[in-house]
C-alpha cells in the first residue's frame, strides 16, 4: 500500500491567519492554482482511490488531484481538522492576535499540553480519531496493493503521520506543513514507513508560513 497524504490548498482564512478547524472554508484562487500545479506533477501516479476529509477545502484539493481518473473519492470525518470550538475564525497572527488565551502558543510549542476552549479538541483526542482511521485503513485487506490519496489538513495530517512513526514530543515535525505539501508512506504487512515528508510539487518560493 502506498499513501500520499496531502494538506489542502490555500484558503482566504489561511492568508488571514484565522483558525479554521471545522469551519467549511473553500480554496481561494491561489489554493486552486497550487492544487492544479500539484495535480499536474502527480498525474502519472496510479491512484486507485482517494479518501478525503468532508470539509470543502480538502474535498476540492482531492478532486483536483484526482482529475479525470475514474476512481472512488470517499469521505471520512475522522480526518477532518482539529476543532477549535469557540475560537474558530479568530486570528492567531502576531500582528492581529485575537485569541483570548495567554497559553494558545502551546498549540504549536507544546501541543500535548494545549488546552482548547469550549467545544474544542485536544491533540490526544485528535490522535484517537485519526488513529482509528489509520489502523482501519492499513489493515483493510482490500487495500493492501492500492495507491491511495488522502486529503486532509495541517494538524490532522500531522496526526496521521504520528501513527506512521512516533516523532516523540515533536508532533509538528518542526513546522506546520505547507499548503498542498505531500507526505508519502509505504505500508507493508501492517508496518508503515515514511518515505518522504512534505514534498512540494510547486515553486518553493510560493511556500508561505501564515502563522509566523
Amino acid at each position: 500500500m502506498k499513501l500520499y497524504i496531502i494538506r489542502h490548498g490555500e484558503t482566504v482564512w489561511n492568508t488571514e491567519g484565522r483558525l479554521q478547524g471545522k469551519a467549511d472554508i473553500e480554496l481561494n484562487e491561489n489554493g486552486i492554482r497550487l492544487a492544479k500545479v500539484t495535480a499536474e506533477a502527480m498525474q502519472d501516479i496510479p491512484f486507485d482511490l482517494a479518501i478525503t476529509s468532508p470539509l470543502k477545502r480538502a474535498r476540492q484539493t482531492a478532486e483536483l488531484i484526482v482529475g479525470d481518473r475514474n476512481i472512488p473519492v470517499l469521505e471520512d470525518e475522522r480526518i477532518e481538522e482539529i476543532t477549535f470550538g469557540v475560537w474558530e475564525g479568530l486570528c492567531c497572527k502576531k500582528d492581529n492576535f485575537q485569541i483570548p488565551s495567554t497559553d494558545f502558543q502551546d498549540f504549536f510549542a507544546d501541543p500535548f499540553h494545549y488546552q482548547p476552549p469550549e467545544g474544542g479538541e485536544t491533540i490526544p483526542q485528535l490522535l484517537e480519531r485519526t488513529g482509528a482511521f489509520y489502523q482501519e485503513l492499513i489493515h483493510n485487506q482490500g487495500y493492501q496493493d492500492k495507491t491511495i490519496l488522502i486529503a486532509s489538513h495541517g494538524c490532522s495530517s500531522r496526526a496521521l503521520l504520528y501513527h506512521v512513526e512516533h516523532p516523540g514530543e515533536d508532533f509538528w515535525r518542526g513546522h506546520v506543513p505547507a499548503n498542498c505539501a505531500v507526505s508519502i508512506v509505504d505500508v507493508q504487512d501492517g508496518k508503515s514507513k515514511l518515505e518522504e515528508l512534505d514534498k512540494i510539487y510547486y515553486n518553493p518560493e510560493d511556500v508561505i508560513d501564515f502563522y509566523d
